[in-house]
């Protein structure tokens, strides 16, 4: 393959320059520096060697994590805190899924407005999720703090001003809401201005935070291992099922018990169905321009379109080098696109007439986030499963935010505390309001499911199918995935994705097969990138046999 894969693509996010990931399996350093000089670049970590599993089958582990991104490393470094024994594993590098590819933004507003959220879950409902963000604002900086981690974290003022196609009847109505939530401090703006871009009402949301995610991370990870806790990368989870202990099982078979597990995959991998039914995968893009140092007012900003922009600034570390505007949005469906291209020049565009200022693009790339059906993160024991089972997910696009908020509640779980914030996000919840919203998305699954299995080949053939790109193609009752390689070379694999069953599509973008239905992303000779999926999708050759 021409690229090589960063974590869960090909493109290169700005915090993969700042603390580069690790070309392969790692394990942290052996000998730890202090805190206020933290190694961050984790290529020059110590030689993986796999840890023996096998040796621990007559004593459970305490606590084991699945997933080194901001929610499995936060949980796992607030209970090595209290003293638990933790192991964190990972089938990628500390922060390599989609941690490094967030824009952290760390912030008491939510995406999904307070109007939203009130209806969902009343105003003591929207008190409490406001709280928890507040907290989750909070702890992150505490930790950084605590733990000498250079991550660039600031408290910063954030602006929300109106798409065209709302009027400054619903920032009025969104401002009222974040009274109720306890937020007193939002403010109304009467002339803000954004380049030629915008110029009108807003609100102001003041001591919002931000910092560098994959530095972070990193140093969470160093700090979990001084607390005497253990992080394992390149160890592919495949199973987890419960009962009065753990067991999870690794792809090579080996196998491991533990008292308790805590899935923190972004999707999970241990609940074929429920979980997904109540939660939608998205793909979102992002561009880094450069822009004058000092020029542009660090700020977090984000608009009310559908769907919306979101935008902050990280300023140059070097003496005399430009700071790094970064905009996102342009999200849609998985699979359900094929103009990355053009999201990224709409993107590109939008930014300039916003930020005028604004000069070459240096990073472009995208990410993953799950939209769950009422706004909030699912945080809490895995409803399928037994109790000492726990899974974090369901973002919402706040990964940092949502991911800090499981770390902290998920710990109140496991140390038999009571939470307030508990049942708002308890996994187990179900959707009572917004029901034609919630069946939609699930209609749309079958319809991928039908389109999937009916649909025609995209390609006239497998010559057709333009180098470095791929195809599924039809043949005979089979549904075959085909990359073309630079070198010209094809890689057949099947096209149905092994978590249940729905046809693969191409993404030009990040050179990967992606699964439409539940978000499972596979590389092109069909491993596993993203579940929910543990399992790779298998080689077919030309007479249709794996």
């Amino acid at each position: 393959m021409a690229e090589a894969y960063r974590g869960t693509g090909v493109t290169k996010s700005l915090w993969m320059d700042t603390a580069p990931l690790p070309e392969g399996p790692r394990s942290m350093p052996e000998v730890d520096p202090p805190p206020h000089e933290s190694g961050l670049d984790m290529a020059s970590a110590a030689a993986f060697a796999p840890p023996d599993f096998l040796s621990h089958q007559d004593t459970p582990i305490d606590v084991v994590v699945v997933g080194a991104g901001i929610s499995g490393l936060t949980t796992a470094y607030l209970l090595a805190r209290e003293g638990r024994q933790v192991w964190v594993l990972d089938k990628g590098p500390v922060g390599g899924g989609e941690t490094s590819r967030s824009t952290a933004h760390l912030a008491t507003y939510s995406d999904d407005d307070y109007q939203f959220l009130e209806e969902q879950h009343g105003e003591e409902g929207a008190r409490l999720i406001a709280e928890s963000y507040v907290a989750a604002r909070d702890m992150v900086g505490r930790i950084a703090q605590a733990e000498g981690i250079q991550c660039d974290y600031r408290r910063l003022d954030a602006y929300l001003f109106l798409g065209p196609n709302d009027g400054p009847d619903y920032l009025r109505k969104e401002l009222d809401a974040c009274h109720r939530a306890g937020l007193g401090d939002t403010e109304w703006v009467e002339d803000f201005r954004l380049g030629e871009g915008y110029r009108g009402p807003a609100l102001r949301f003041p001591d919002q935070a931000q910092f560098d995610p994959q530095r972070y991370v990193v140093g969470v990870a160093q700090a979990i291992e001084r607390l005497g806790g253990k992080i394992f990368s390149g160890q592919h989870v495949t199973g987890i099922e419960g009962g009065q202990w753990a067991t999870i099982t690794l792809a090579d078979g080996r196998t491991m018990r533990a008292d308790n597990c805590v899935v923190a995959t972004n999707s999970p991998i241990v609940d074929k169905v429920k979980m997904h039914t109540k939660q939608a995968p998205y793909r979102t893009y992002v561009v880094c321009l450069a822009v004058p140092k000092g020029s542009v007012e660090p700020a977090l900003w984000w608009d009310t379109r559908d769907v919306y922009h979101y935008v902050r600034l990280q300023a140059a570390q070097d003496q005399g080098a430009e700071d790094n505007l970064i905009v996102g949005g342009e999200d849609h469906k998985v699979g359900e696109a094929h103009d990355m291209e053009q999201r990224f020049l709409r993107l590109e565009d939008w930014a300039r007439k916003h930020f005028p200022m604004a000069g070459q693009v240096t990073h472009r790339w995208s990410g993953q986030v799950y939209e769950p059906f009422d706004g909030l993160a699912f945080i809490g024991r895995d409803p399928a499963n037994t109790a000492n089972i726990l899974i974090a997910t369901g973002d919402s696009g706040q990964g940092t935010t949502h991911g800090t908020i499981a770390g902290m509640l998920l710990t109140d779980l496991l140390q038999h505390r009571p939470n307030a914030w508990a049942g708002l996000y308890d996994p187990s919840r179900k959707p009572t309001k917004h029901l034609t919203e919630y069946l939609t998305e699930n209609l749309d699954v079958a319809r991928e499911y039908a389109k999937g299995h009916l649909g025609p080949s995209e390609a006239s053939s497998e010559a057709a199918i333009p180098v470095g790109h791929g195809a599924v193609m039809r043949e005979g009752g089979t549904k075959v995935a085909v990359y073309r390689g630079e070198d010209g070379t094809f890689t057949r694999v099947s096209a149905t994705c092994t978590h249940l069953g729905c046809t693969v599509h191409w993404n030009e973008l990040e050179r990967s097969w992606d699964c439409p239905c539940h978000g499972s992303r596979f590389t092109p000779d069909g491993t596993v990138i993203a579940g929910p999926a543990v399992t790779a999708l298998k080689p077919v050759d030309h007479t249709g046999q794996g």
